[in-house]
């Protein structure tokens, strides 16, 4: 399929979900009704719904769905690895940590911002040790073992602070965020976030010639003049920053980055360049798509968004590791 057509295609999708994300929810409201809560003369309970809840839910659907999309095509590409995905380089679970720490000190209810700063911080930690090492590493496995590292540390540390929490409530509070869930976002949670999933984005897009030079081999790339250490950094610096910011505001949201990519690439010409923007639109789709599945499969209540792609990606990635096995004999 012709890349025009199938970007227009994707992004029609994505729009008729968001659309369909802002019609859903437990208040009834009809369309002219809707409409008007969302530009102007509803009534204030409607604008109250419209304007601070559902519209910054459906952005933030749509920006953290692109984001996870474009970073997994970006990282199978880079690294060759059809298994590759947002969380292999461990800046997801550097900043969920860093907001569970958060969540512990009792610094969460302070401010609505002290969440995702303190899950911000983790993911600028994990992106400056990802970097010193994409600076002095000639090695894209030694960039996959620190991911491995720091996303096992991470871990570690997360179940540490759960278990010495005193609070069964704050527990309770910690395990409900690293569920991953759209809920009760505002439009200060979308100032915040997305000028730095933006300059993400901007960052992977700059590194599309050097990853269909990779397709060919590191040596291969080189020969064609490609800089290895300075796409490392641009890549390493993209993904982290766009995965950091969605983690700090929605919480750990995974398979959506290992899904989007294969289920797009049969559509394209295969060359990781031309996959990353229908990979993110596509991304942008499956989220929002979930997240009104979400709301909907419950009727006295609503999953967490991350509950149920993880429900998908789970049984997709153990079918993508049977179908790699059987390829290699």
């Amino acid at each position: 399929m012709k890349p025009l057509v199938l970007n227009t295609l994707l992004a029609l999708l994505a729009l008729a979900l968001f659309l369909a994300s802002l019609g859903v929810g437990p208040a009834e409201l009809g369309l002219s009704e809707s409409l008007a809560g969302l530009f102007a003369g509803g009534s204030e309970a409607a604008e109250i719904i419209m304007r601070e809840i559902r519209l910054p839910r459906a952005l933030l659907g749509l920006a953290i769905g692109f984001t996870l999309g474009i970073s997994g095509a970006v990282l199978q590409g880079f690294l060759r690895n059809p298994l590759a995905e947002p969380g292999i380089v461990g800046v997801s679970a550097m900043a969920a940590f860093c907001a569970v720490a958060v969540f512990y000190s009792g610094l969460a209810g302070s401010s609505l911002y002290a969440l995702p700063a303190g899950a911000l911080v983790g993911a600028l930690a994990a992106v400056l040790i990802l970097m010193a090492l994409a600076a002095r590493s000639g090695s894209t496995l030694t960039l996959i073992l620190a991911g491995v590292a720091l996303s096992s540390l991470s871990g570690a540390l997360t179940s540490l602070v759960l278990n010495l929490s005193p609070n069964p409530f704050a527990s309770y509070e910690i395990i409900f965020w690293l569920l991953g869930s759209l809920k009760d976002r505002s439009m200060e949670h979308v100032v915040l976030a997305l000028p730095l999933m933006a300059a993400g984005w901007l960052l992977i897009a700059l590194s599309g010639r050097a990853i269909d030079a990779l397709s060919l081999g590191e040596e291969a790339a080189q020969s064609l003049g490609i800089h290895m250490a300075r796409t490392r950094l641009l890549i390493i610096a993209g993904v982290a920053l766009c995965v950091g910011a969605a983690t700090a505001v929605a919480g750990t949201i995974g398979f959506v980055g290992l899904v989007v990519p294969h289920l797009i690439r049969p559509l394209t010409n295969r060359m990781p360049s031309v996959l990353l923007l229908p990979a993110g639109l596509g991304g942008a789709g499956l989220l929002l798509a979930a997240d009104i599945a979400a709301r909907l499969v419950l009727p006295a209540g609503e999953l967490n968004v991350g509950v149920l792609t993880a429900l998908i990606g789970a049984p997709f990635f153990l079918w993508l590791v049977v179908r790699s096995r059987r390829e290699a004999f």
